[in-house]
């Protein structure tokens, strides 16, 4: 009996890494036919994503009308509402179709948008902000030039 309890564990275990190397590091992913990887993922996945990258592009649009305007307070409230509080939002489901990387990316693109938000409040400086945008950005092309998304075919 010791043995069949052990020779069922062993095989639990050998599922759960397996199961959560799928979902916590590969995700729904396949090669795409532009040399990116193509994330695929329901319509309502799609469009969530989506929705959050026409986010950041608005939100990076009044970052710079308030840089070039001068006005921290601008600044600070068009990074804030793109920051880690907008990712409480996202569906469970989805979690478990993104990579690892885009996870990352992610994470680390919200967080940049608050110290934007926390050094435009702090130190005042338009030309910071910029260049903390300009670093911000490259987390959006980086993730742009890998990942695709699409939706999955049933």
């Amino acid at each position: 009996m010791c043995k069949l309890s052990w020779s069922i564990s062993g095989v639990l275990l050998i599922l759960l890494i397996a199961m959560s190397y799928k979902f916590i590091i590969v995700g729904s992913v396949t090669p795409s036919d532009d040399g990116r990887q193509l994330l695929l993922l329901e319509p309502a996945e799609r469009n969530f994503v989506l929705a959050e990258m026409r986010t950041f592009l608005s939100s990076v649009q009044a970052i710079t009308a308030g840089v070039s305007e001068e006005n921290m307070t601008q600044i600070a409230e068009a990074a804030r509402m793109v920051g880690a509080q907008a990712q409480k939002t996202m569906p469970g489901t989805l979690a478990g179709k993104l990579p690892l990387e885009f996870k990352k990316l992610g994470f680390d693109t919200h967080s940049k948008f608050d110290e934007l938000a926390l050094h435009a409040e702090q130190l005042g400086d338009p030309q910071h902000s910029l260049q903390q945008l300009t670093t911000l950005l490259s987390n959006c092309v980086a993730c742009h030039s890998i990942y695709k998304i699409d939706v999955a075919l049933k």
